[in-house]
């Protein structure tokens, strides 16, 4: 995906999430976050796009705090985060291409930029919040398409927790396979497959095949994994941020155990 598709992507999602917060009400519980209420998810959000704006629009090179969120609520805070989501849009938008600026995790992109950065991961950002959005509001969820599903689970394992404060660590190395079903491969195969190296230290993901190596390329490190979560992209994407159970688990369980109890992102 190019940085224009996530600006479009972000753009939809953005107004579909203050869409199903207005629609739920922002008093309403969040199922699949069951500690907050939507006015929490608004100035989580909210407060996050004006962050991450702030990085492109200042040229900023180094990490800064987030602000704190204003003490709206109802349908003022709806129409702030409005505000804040078109805000974003704006201002990546307007960015020139080779803006300079802080970014946080190493996450592979086609055409690796600040721009591509921010894009990206804001697009993924309010994707998954727009989720939690319609699952508060009730209904069946906007569809999340396989190709960009496939992203975001590759921007999780190969950015998030390629960090060092990534929490998802075994005593002893163990092996964990990803499977996103119907979506295709880096070499435009079959199943999307990454295979997570587990060890007291942060985990290490590749996407199998490598790149520019042949469909049946990586079968080994595949075949001997001694756990696979499985399951359509857009479930995978979505049980990896820990939003609905994983699909499906083959092998040792307590792996996928392990993935839910200790992959939040902090």
């Amino acid at each position: 995906m190019e940085t224009a598709d996530f600006l479009d992507t972000l753009e939809r999602e953005g107004r579909l999430l203050a869409a199903a917060a207005g629609e739920a009400g922002t008093g309403a519980r969040v199922p699949s976050c069951p500690s907050w209420r939507v006015r929490d998810l608004l100035r989580h959000t909210g407060v996050v796009h004006r962050w991450a704006a702030a990085f492109v629009a200042d040229a900023y090179p180094s990490p800064r705090p987030m602000g704190d969120p204003p003490d709206l609520d109802g349908d003022a805070l709806v129409d702030w985060y409005r505000d804040s989501h078109r805000s974003l849009v704006r201002t990546l938008a307007q960015a020139p291409a080779d803006v300079a600026c802080w970014t946080f995790h190493p996450a592979p992109l086609p055409s690796p930029s600040p721009l591509a950065f921010w894009a990206r991961r804001q697009a993924h950002e309010t994707a998954v919040h727009r989720f939690d959005a319609e699952t508060a509001r009730g209904g069946t969820p906007a569809p999340i398409a396989a190709e960009f599903a496939v992203d975001g689970i590759d921007e999780l394992l190969r950015g998030f927790h390629a960090r060092a404060r990534s929490r998802v660590r075994t005593a002893r190395p163990r092996l964990l396979r990803i499977r996103a079903e119907g979506a295709k491969d880096v070499a435009g195969g079959g199943d999307a497959l990454w295979t997570v190296r587990l060890s007291d230290g942060p985990p290490v993901t590749e996407r199998n095949p490598p790149t520019g190596a042949a469909p049946d390329a990586g079968t080994d490190a595949r075949t001997h994994a001694d756990a696979e979560l499985a399951g359509p992209a857009d479930r995978m994407y979505l049980a990896l941020w820990n939003r609905v159970p994983v699909p499906r688990v083959t092998g040792d369980a307590s792996l996928a155990a392990l993935w839910r109890e200790t992959s939040a992102i902090v």
